[in-house]
């Protein structure tokens, strides 16, 4: 391969990346500007129903093919799913009815942290030095911002639940991920993703029902219905596909540090859809959880 067209191969693997990232970014968005209008449960619920729709015609032969491998693992599935779909996109949408969407993507790139500190603790996986001063520092920015760095709110239990709620689901994610690295062998990446979909969408039925008929209907109109297809086929769907062809490219290591720059996409959409300014605090926090998270990558 030329260096030509090895440089423009790389340069469409971060478009891609960067595509991905962007698209992902609106989510948060979303999570914050239709807190009024849809629960988070339903809008949980809404998102995946409009993925599975429209990944249908391209997984059914996938599922139908691979039904024999797939039913051997039910369990795996269901926690998967569970983990994934069903609790990690919903606790998103209840930090965004309590915190702001800069919030909410900042602490969402905490996750390769967690994923490293459960790697330990399952599988016995060594932490360098470098890496747990890296993750020390990711810590400390999460802190930080939780706190509004007001360390004594610690103590006094005065912080912004949103943000505890976003920081479980980072930690929710983390497990995830590494459910998905141990998938069963056997079974594509189409079929794997459409199966977990599927099933996150039936977990998420009941309390969608719940909450409909217990707590708040949801307001469907020109504003909300746009959003919903938003998340459900280009955050869902679209990003999915720009994010593994990122990697196909790039490999995970360069295409995971284009992620970490998804709190400028949506710190920037904050700012021109929610009116939402940028404060002293987020800056410092920022910084601490982009340093700390380079400083792990490169232990």
């Amino acid at each position: 391969m030329s260096d030509n067209t090895e440089n423009q191969s790389f340069l469409i693997g971060y478009l891609f990346a960067f595509g991905a990232t962007a698209i992902w970014s609106g989510n948060f968005i979303i999570a914050r500007g239709l807190h009024e209008s849809i629960p988070p449960v339903s809008l949980a619920f809404y998102r995946w129903l409009v993925a599975v729709i429209v990944f249908s015609p391209f997984a059914i032969k996938h599922l139908t093919g691979e039904w024999k491998t797939i039913k051997k693992h039910p369990a795996y599935f269901s926690i998967t799913a569970l983990l994934g779909i069903t609790t990690f996109n919903t606790l998103i949408y209840i930090a965004g009815h309590t915190t702001t969407a800069m919030n909410l993507s900042l602490i969402a790139i905490t996750f390769p942290v967690f994923i490293i500190l459960l790697s330990r603790i399952l599988y016995k996986e060594l932490i360098t030095i470098q890496k747990g001063f890296g993750i020390a520092i990711v810590l400390i920015g999460v802190i930080t911002l939780i706190t509004k760095a007001n360390f004594s709110n610690i103590l006094n239990i005065s912080f912004n639940i949103g943000d505890v709620w976003m920081l479980m689901a980072s930690i929710i994610f983390s497990v995830y991920s590494i459910f998905l690295k141990n998938k069963p062998e056997g079974i594509s990446v189409i079929a794997l993703q459409y199966s977990i979909f599927t099933l996150g969408l039936l977990f998420l039925f009941p309390f969608f029902l719940w909450e409909q008929t217990t707590i708040q209907h949801s307001v469907l109109n020109g504003t909300t219905i746009p959003a919903i297809l938003y998340i459900g086929i280009f955050a869902s769907l679209g990003a999915f596909v720009f994010w593994t062809k990122s990697i196909v490219i790039l490999g995970p290591a360069k295409a995971g540090m284009v992620y970490y720059t998804l709190p400028v996409f949506s710190g920037f959409l904050a700012y021109l859809f929610l009116a939402e300014s940028i404060n002293m605090v987020y800056f410092y926090s920022m910084l601490l959880i982009f340093i700390g998270i380079v400083t792990t990558n490169r232990g």
